[in-house]
């Protein structure tokens, strides 16, 4: 079962990472997005998320994690297809703000159908940083196969590429991903989630820690995720920035999965995943402070790799930290707290940008 998990993980980040490795371009090149415009809709989408994000985890804890996983595909794929075919702000805005929508329904639905699929505590951990090393690598020949599609064919066609293939993939999920282990609330299914929320939460000082601290990681790494291409574009305006911005995300999810073998082999301590995260989050600080400073390309290029190469660990950390922290009955509304935690620091961060300017 790791291992059909594993494989979705990597196919997911294939076709999202590359999407939004063109997206990002189109967003800026052919739709002519400033600073203030990128950001503001890094914060509908955060918006939306943040409205549907604990009732999409209450529906995978009480109904069903795998179809909440279809349904992320279906609605994924749409937001895709959209962004693809429209290029006036409003409709962007729209786009985006579904494509945030749809990753409510995935949001720790499917960190806790594998928890409970696998049956073993001890397992959990390795699977996950599998997952995310897998992720890594997805995304290294997502933007490799659909960076060079957009080279050929052009973006557009590139990004309908992709979100077709992303809705398709949710087939995978429908046939694949059985759910053996997962008792659905026969009735009374909201009163039952209001219970699993409250279980989740209460005293849990750790629980509490992460949450604020993913907050502001996250605001910042969504930040810089938007603005990085305006700052390397500005810095270096002649260069071709599909070839650029390819070869440097492929250097930055490598440095990524290289970080993550190193960690693995610690996972299943809790000192370790708690020196892990202020680690990480102090090499993601450096790194985007770096590209703020940097006087060019290529010294804004090294700094970008920096956080990028970090922020996966973060998250990695985060979710580790998290699941070692929850009960199975509760484990998706939990972890879509946990994302929720991060949606409400981009919009305090995008809003900031937004509002100063810059």
């Amino acid at each position: 079962m790791g291992t059909v998990y594993v494989r979705w993980v990597w196919c997911r980040a294939v076709l999202h990472r590359g999407w939004w490795l063109v997206t990002s371009i189109y967003l800026v090149a052919d739709a002519r997005l400033d600073a203030g415009r990128l950001v503001l809709i890094g914060v509908a989408q955060s918006v939306v998320a943040l409205l549907f994000e604990v009732p999409a985890g209450v529906v995978a804890d009480t109904l069903s994690r795998r179809w909440s996983l279809v349904v992320s595909h279906v609605v994924m794929g749409t937001a895709m297809l959209t962004t693809a075919l429209v290029d006036g702000f409003p409709a962007l805005l729209a786009a985006q703000a579904l494509w945030g929508l749809s990753w409510t329904f995935a949001s720790g639905a499917d960190v806790a159908w594998i928890s409970d699929e696998l049956g073993d505590p001890a397992e959990v951990p390795l699977v996950l940083i599998r997952a995310e090393r897998a992720q890594l690598t997805g995304t290294v020949a997502g933007l490799m196969g659909v960076g060079g599609l957009a080279w050929l064919i052009g973006r557009s066609p590139a990004m309908v590429t992709a979100g077709a293939s992303m809705t398709l993939l949710g087939l995978y999920v429908g046939v694949r991903f059985q759910e053996h282990r997962f008792v659905p609330a026969a009735a009374r299914r909201w009163r039952a989630a209001w219970a699993i929320l409250r279980q989740g939460v209460r005293g849990s000082r750790v629980l509490l820690v992460v949450f604020v601290s993913s907050m502001l990681v996250n605001g910042v790494a969504d930040a810089f995720g938007r603005l990085y291409p305006l700052r390397l574009l500005g810095l270096a305006p002649a260069a071709d920035p599909v070839v650029w911005f390819t070869g440097l995300s492929v250097v930055m999810c490598l440095v990524g999965a290289a970080a993550l073998r190193l960690v693995q082999p610690w996972v299943g301590g809790a000192r370790t995943v708690r020196r892990g995260y202020a680690a990480a989050c102090a090499v993601a600080a450096a790194g985007v402070a770096g590209l703020a400073l940097a006087p060019g390309a290529v010294s804004g290029s090294v700094a970008v790799v920096l956080a990028a190469g970090a922020f996966p660990l973060t998250r990695s950390f985060a979710t580790l930290w998290v699941n070692a922290e929850t009960a199975g009955a509760v484990r998706a509304t939990v972890h879509s707290l946990l994302a929720q935690a991060g949606y409400v620091g981009t919009i305090i961060c995008g809003l900031t940008i937004a509002v100063s300017g810059r």
